[in-house]
């Protein structure tokens, strides 16, 4: 197909209240009321490769047009698809068992087609079968079987774009993902931030706390989607919670004695990175898990918070005011070899190591804006990705091609936006409640025990 090759070639606001802090100085489940928007424009800039036209067919059987839309959403939200409108389908009612009749769908500049079916199952499950063509060489690229629940189907939906997106890009997908991030409510001088949970197309959202706190920095573990980490101001205490999404146990980290900021999981999930306030200073610390020893990397008479280890677990980037203005340092994981990187304008804040180990995202405030960018580990590199009046927070999805990150607007509104890593893919994200501070899970890989799957072999030449 060369999209592949044509694709290659292209190019939390709780952060920085963190911040500000540091100059100055368990609850059940609940389903959100709030409904998702409708899908929100995709704004594909200029110089941008043209998206691949691709027919998503209606699959057949229970279920299976909500699948099929479900698909289009998530594929033409990643900016490199254009699902086309099924009004335009000539062939109708394709089958598992029949290849499509390739000409009637090159006819209306459709590259791949994908169809499928929803069939059920003696025990009450569903199998979920599906089928992904080129239509120009006429060849299969690949086809798949889920089993799953019929409640399931949205996940599975998810999977299967999944496939279609690392089967047409080459990289992995991130539509079976969800965002914790801080939902809020309220006005400016009375609002109330909850914990809050969400797929990645902003269906299913949950309040995981009740609002009796103020919640900042939710970061999930890398090595483990059900587990996350926030921190939790009260009337007179600061805590790290650990949370396990599944068993809804919350545990404390303990109590510091200062004000404790912006925890993020080693990549392994066997230590915690954060800042403690205190006695004037605020420097970064790592906590086993296991022995809950804890251990201070940094001792300079600044302002050092916001760590996020690199994929290897072996250095850390981290905001620095020692040098009188915000800038963004790197070291090693027992805290030597610290250094700055950062080398622009302005103030950096909110770093976050890219998943791929590449590239390092920030925050940066300079000529009236801020402005979400990407740099080099090494300082090299920096682009800015998406400016506005005030943006900040920014997450990676696990393929490590998109950012999701909080735009707010002069009136106090904010949401939730997402841009690629080219800076020319950008839309606010499915979820259209107020937010702030995303967090990007990694992908669900590991099914339920009632979901299978299977896949036959392609039969297109690479």
């Amino acid at each position: 197909m060369g999209f592949k090759r044509r694709m290659q070639s292209a190019t939390g606001i709780g952060a920085t209240l963190g911040l500000g802090l540091a100059l100055a100085m368990g609850a059940p489940q609940v389903a959100l009321a709030q409904e998702p928007a409708p899908l929100q424009e995709v704004i594909v800039s200029e110089g941008v490769l043209r998206p691949l036209p691709i027919a998503v067919v209606g699959f057949t059987g229970q279920y299976g047009n909500d699948i099929s839309g479900v698909i289009r959403g998530n594929l033409r939200r990643s900016g490199f698809f254009d699902p086309l409108n099924p009004a335009s389908f000539i062939e109708t009612g394709l089958s598992l068992a029949n290849q499509p009749t390739f000409p009637q769908w090159t006819s209306i500049g459709a590259e791949v087609v994908l169809y499928g079916s929803v069939t059920p199952r003696p025990d009450g499950r569903n199998d979920v079968g599906f089928r992904l063509y080129d239509t120009y060489r006429e060849c299969q690229l690949v086809s798949y079987q889920f089993t799953a629940t019929p409640e399931q189907w949205r996940r599975i939906a998810h999977k299967i774009s999944d496939v279609v997106y690392q089967r047409m890009t080459g990289e992995s997908g991130f539509f079976d993902t969800r965002v914790i991030y801080v939902a809020e409510s309220g006005t400016q001088l009375n609002r109330l931030s909850r914990l809050a949970i969400v797929d990645q197309d902003g269906y299913n959202p949950v309040f995981l706390t009740q609002g009796d706190e103020v919640i900042m920095s939710p970061r999930f573990s890398t090595s483990n989607p059900d587990e996350v980490t926030y921190v939790a101001l009260g009337q007179d205490y600061s805590r790290i919670y650990l949370k396990n999404l599944s068993t809804g146990r919350t545990e404390s980290l303990g109590e510091f004695d200062g004000q404790v900021l912006a925890p993020r999981y080693s990549n392994d999930g066997s230590k915690v990175a954060f800042s403690i306030i205190r006695g004037g200073n605020t420097d970064v610390y790592t906590m086993d898990l296991r022995s809950r020893e804890l251990r201070r990397l940094t001792s300079d008479p600044g302002i050092d918070t916001s760590p996020s280890f690199s994929p290897d677990n072996r250095r850390l980037v981290f905001t620095s005011d020692r040098s009188g203005s915000a800038r963004l340092y790197v070291m090693n994981a027992d805290g030597s070899g610290q250094r700055p990187i950062s080398r622009g304008g302005g103030s950096y804040t909110a770093p976050s190591w890219s998943p791929r180990g590449d590239l390092i995202a920030f925050t940066k405030q300079q000529g009236g804006q801020f402005h979400i960018g990407v740099m080099g580990t090494d300082g090299t590199g920096e682009r800015i990705l998406s400016s506005s009046y005030f943006e900040e927070g920014p997450s990676w999805a696990p393929n490590g091609r998109y950012i999701m990150f909080a735009r707010q607007t002069r009136g106090g509104d904010t949401r939730l936006w997402t841009v690629d890593l080219s800076g020319r893919v950008i839309a606010q994200a499915g979820y259209d409640g107020r937010g702030s501070s995303p967090a990007w899970s990694p992908l669900l890989d590991a099914p339920p025990a009632n979901l299978g799957y299977g896949q036959a072999p392609d039969s297109c030449p690479s």
